[in-house]
């Protein structure tokens, strides 16, 4: 099963892949720059959801720059391989358009 996400960003906006407490079976992310002339600005992250309300954040890539017209092929399935009380989560700079391929 693949999952599809086509991500505009906007100032503080995080989105959420794969929510907490899901089965994770990543295999791949392909993340694909639209923009035909500037940089997309991406991280990928995974963060937990506890009750107490205080989170904890590990990035898998931080603010990466994927040049224009072009894709970032994540494909080493262990570095998908989280806990299952992590979610997935991704933000894009303020004025970037990314899609987003998630291949389980």
């Amino acid at each position: 099963m693949s999952l599809f996400y086509n991500i505009t960003g906007s100032t503080g906006v995080t989105v959420e892949l794969i929510a907490p407490n899901q089965i994770n079976d990543i295999t791949s992310i392909l993340l694909t720059n639209v923009h035909n002339t500037a940089d997309a600005t991406v991280t990928l992250f995974i963060q937990d959801d506890p009750t107490s309300g205080a989170t904890s954040t590990y990035n898998l890539i931080h603010t990466v720059a994927i040049p224009a017209d072009s894709s970032l092929f994540l494909d080493n399935p262990t570095m998908f391989r989280f806990p299952e009380l992590y979610g997935l989560y991704i933000t894009v700079g303020s004025s970037d358009t990314v899609d987003v391929f998630v291949n389980q």
